[in-house]
């Protein structure tokens, strides 16, 4: 007679819950908002994650100049030890300022903070224009996933 073979354990992880973010923008309009609605996680907006908030942060910032140079900032903050205790930078996520691809110029600076720490680039979503978030766009894999909303 012949027995099943037994079944192998699902790995412990595959019923944890996911991790959550405090999304915390550098500048106004970063999109902080809508990137919370689309992968989840609390909106910090342009303040740093209060006592009931997660503790893991993901600056925010479009991917022109002065985004880059508000996120670059913020790295530098945390690098220092300047900000709130407790919190953890997590990664910075870049949104796209515009559709297709950066300039030369701001390639380079997106490099040289990817030299630094985890960067994810959110692509340009025409739909989030019109206040419709729907679900993460497949380029950004990797965000859905370290964010837990690619379940």
């Amino acid at each position: 007679m012949n027995t099943p073979e037994p079944v192998p354990p699902e790995p412990a992880h595959a019923h944890a819950a996911a991790r959550r973010f405090s999304w915390v923008g550098t500048h106004g309009g970063a999109g902080v908002t809508t990137l919370a609605a689309v992968y989840g996680g609390r909106d910090c907006g342009r303040s740093w994650p209060g006592p009931g908030d997660p503790p893991s942060v993901l600056l925010v910032a479009r991917t022109h100049a002065a985004g880059l140079d508000t996120v670059a900032g913020a790295v530098e903050i945390f690098r220092r030890g300047g900000a709130p205790q407790g919190l953890d930078l997590d990664a910075v996520v870049l949104v796209a300022d515009a559709p297709g691809r950066l300039p030369r110029p701001l390639a380079q600076r997106v490099r040289a903070l990817e030299s630094v720490i985890d960067v994810y680039r959110v692509p340009w979503v025409p739909s989030w224009r019109l206040g419709e978030p729907g679900s993460p766009p497949r380029e950004t894999g990797a965000l859905a996933r370290l964010t837990g909303a690619a379940r």
